[in-house]
């Protein structure tokens, strides 16, 4: 099962998404994602656009899931990135 900690990027079936799990938690065998995906809309506060590798991406916050850790690949990382991150789950979760 491949280490993913805390905004690693991964990829799934094509699909590049960040892990916004705790690593403060047990190991799972599935981990909480969000998916980045170019050309979905951007809203203030809940659909960040993030940059990896020279591309510009949107955090798909409301398509959050659990993915089998074994399923992804890691690819990267946007823990520089973390700010709108955290400030999205917050939006999704509790409106603020």
């Amino acid at each position: 099962m491949e280490r993913l900690i805390r905004y690693d990027v991964a990829e799934y079936n094509g699909v590049k998404m960040v892990v916004v799990e705790s690593d403060l938690l047990p190991p799972d065998p599935a981990v909480v994602v969000i998916p980045l995906l170019a050309g979905y809309p951007v809203v203030k506060n809940l659909n960040p656009e993030l940059s990896l590798d020279g591309q510009h991406w949107v955090l798909a916050t409301r398509l959050i899931a659990a993915v089998r850790r074994t399923s992804l690949r890691r690819v990267g990382s946007v823990a520089d990135q973390a700010d709108p991150i955290n400030r999205a789950v917050d939006v999704l979760m509790a409106g603020v």
